[in-house]
């Protein structure tokens, strides 16, 4: 019997790209970066150990993402897990691709699930959000749910993480209900997916030149702020040395310490926007 695996009928190719796409770049001695367009998608093992993707790319991705995976890991080899952030469309927009050549099980949060499952669709992108021109244009980005069936598991309710020991998840809500970004104590890293970002990301400009500046979620797809200021506070307290995030270069040292800690303090006018549908009066 053939399996239903689909993307929502607005599934499509964004021509958006950073000057750091097609970048990979090795973090850690065990976690990569590998920059998708406009997007980060994580690699987190070594040749000798395995490894764990985290995120699934832009739309029509795959054969980049799997090319940037063979480059670290050697040609042949493929992933224990693929871990979601989230199920926004720059965050799993090859995940059918990946699903169908490498039979590995996916692992996100129970809330994601109804967009994951073909239930449920995001709301659609809010173009009337204070922004730049990316958020003008943000209609024209899917936003329809996916459906990947059996291949989507939920994340173990003790917090861990499959396949990596070392980490575990945190529910870190705002951007989407179910949104969760990845810790390791040991080395106080972090995969925060767009829980904040180090890029302003409604910024075409700032998105292509990926000039670093500690900023909230993405606004036009961001639904619930006072969720998302409570998750940068969360985050922030756990004070991590290293983070990579969804959206922008990975930080790490005072430059992470000091903007994150800013981001937090200043989040109701830094990040917040003035005006959008999901911003309260």
């Amino acid at each position: 019997m053939k399996e239903d695996l689909s993307y929502g009928r607005d599934h499509t190719f964004i021509p958006a790209y950073s000057f750091k796409s097609g970048n990979t770049a090795a973090v850690l001695n065990d976690v990569w970066c590998y920059t998708n367009q406009i997007v980060n998608v994580v690699f987190i093992g070594t040749p000798e150990t395995g490894f764990v993707m985290v995120d699934a790319g832009m739309p029509y991705s795959g054969s980049a993402l799997l090319k940037a995976a063979a480059s670290i890991f050697g040609d042949g080899r493929k992933p224990e897990a693929i871990i979601l952030t989230h199920g926004h469309f720059d965050h799993t927009g090859s995940i059918i691709e990946l699903i169908k050549h490498w039979e590995v099980p996916v692992y996100a949060h129970e809330l994601e699930l109804p967009y994951l499952n073909g239930e449920k669709n995001y709301p659609e992108p809010d173009a009337s959000v204070e922004g730049g021109v990316i958020a003008k244009i943000s209609p024209l980005f899917p936003h329809e749910g996916i459906n990947i069936g059996r291949h989507i598991h939920l994340l173990p309710e003790d917090g861990s993480v499959p396949s990596l020991p070392e980490f575990r998840w945190i529910h870190t809500p705002g951007h989407t209900p179910g949104h969760v970004s990845l810790f390791r104590d040991r080395d106080q890293t972090l995969i925060a997916g767009d829980a904040f970002v180090t890029v302003k990301q409604d910024e075409l400009y700032q998105v292509i030149t990926q000039k670093v500046e500690m900023n909230g979620p993405p606004r036009y797809l961001t639904t619930d702020w006072e969720a998302a200021a409570k998750s940068v506070k969360k985050l922030e307290e756990l004070q991590p040395k290293t983070a990579i995030t969804g959206h922008g270069r990975p930080v790490e040292g005072s430059e992470l310490e000091e903007g994150l800690n800013s981001l937090m303090q200043t989040f109701p006018s830094s990040a917040v926007p003035d005006y959008g549908k999901f911003v309260k009066e």
